[in-house]
């Protein structure tokens, strides 16, 4: 399990366009959005570096991860 520190997300479309990206890189994945803390956390098989990518290239920026 991966957790993100996310900045950017500010509603709840935010959280659900981060959400949906990571399921497109894992169908299966267990996606937790917080939005008030603005974490993310995942459970997946797909490295932390593909995680990342994906949360960035839905236009958000990651703080930390681990």
């Amino acid at each position: 399990m991966y957790e993100l520190k996310v900045d950017g997300m500010t509603c709840g479309g935010c959280a659900a366009s981060v959400k949906r990206a990571l399921q497109v890189l894992d169908g299966n994945a267990n996606i937790e959005v917080d939005l008030h803390s603005k974490a993310v956390k995942i459970e997946t098989s797909v490295a932390l570096d593909a995680v990342k990518a994906a949360v960035e290239d839905a236009g958000y920026d990651v703080l930390s991860a681990t």
